[in-house]
């Protein structure tokens, strides 16, 4: 049964009856504490730029389609590849969040570009936008009839096996190696997709339209993210590197981005006094007498 603490006997009950998972000291704790914190910062994370969006309606100027759709395969790959290779189930429930905020930001970006009287996607990102769409809901709708079907198979790692396992490294099984493939992939387009938006706000020598808060937001979130990972008891049996081995995709991804989310901070350092939205707003403002 869910919640079942028979194979953890010291373990966390809330732990196990919310997320399944066994939790048999403060690291475990800590672990999930922590990554919890994280899905809070990742579900905040969008919403500054939401309202960003719908205050200065330039967010098709702002930012990069590629960036977008890299950051959405990305994260469809990731929830693909975590949920394949049996990685934490916090590392699965945020996964899923990401697609879904991924799929808002694309569709406000969408918007503002027939609002704004943009020019038509070309055929290639039209291709890329719909095979990641339709990939990420039936991904979701898969992955929800799977744990629905099975519970216990929606625990992430094998975190309750028993003490009495085969000690040793436990060798990848073949659906964990194409989980781990597949999260190897999502890591390096996380690091891709970054290049995109670098590129737009150097070419426009400007922030505007994008909020700091969304980076700010995901850089502590993935931090945390990257730390609940590595706070992690490894199972019964394994070492701390074949533990580490077995996620490293993930924190590649999570804390990889993180040099490249640095770079993006000092642009909005070097670029906040040539924000649009200062001083040519209050030029328009100061010209407007002189006309009338």
């Amino acid at each position: 049964p869910f919640g079942n603490l028979s194979d953890c006997p010291n373990g966390s009950r809330w732990i196990m009856d919310m997320f399944n998972e066994c939790a048999q000291d403060s690291r475990d704790v800590a672990s999930i504490v922590l990554g919890l914190a994280s899905i809070g910062c990742f579900i905040a994370a969008a919403f500054p730029q939401f309202y960003q969006a719908c205050r200065t309606g330039i967010m098709d100027q702002a930012l990069s389609i590629y960036f977008l759709l890299g950051w959405l395969g990305g994260d469809l790959l990731n929830l693909i590849g975590s949920f394949l290779a049996d990685q934490l189930p916090l590392q699965v429930y945020t996964a899923i969040y990401y697609v879904l905020a991924d799929l808002g930001m694309l569709s406000l970006y969408c918007y503002y570009r027939v609002k704004n009287g943009g020019r038509a996607f070309p055929a290639p990102i039209n291709a890329a936008f719909v095979f990641l769409s339709v990939g990420s809901l039936s991904s979701l709708s898969l992955l929800g009839s799977a744990s629905t079907e099975d519970p216990g198979t929606f625990k992430g790692r094998s975190l309750l096996s028993a003490p009495g396992d085969e000690l040793g490294p436990k060798p990848f099984s073949r659906t964990e190696i194409i989980g781990f493939t597949i999260g190897s992939i999502s890591s390096v387009l996380y690091l891709c997709s970054r290049v995109p938006q670098i590129c737009t706000n150097y070419k426009r020598k400007s922030t505007s339209g994008v909020s700091y808060s969304l980076f700010a937001l995901v850089m502590l979130g993935n931090s945390l993210y990257g730390l609940s990972v590595l706070l992690k008891n490894p199972e019964p049996g394994q070492g701390q590197g074949d533990y580490i081995l077995h996620h490293l995709p993930w924190l590649v991804g999570s804390l990889g981005v993180l040099a490249l989310d640095v770079v993006i901070s000092f642009q909005f350092l070097a670029y906040r006094k040539g924000r649009p939205g200062t001083l040519e707003e209050r030029g328009a403002l100061l010209g407007e007498p002189d006309e009338s």
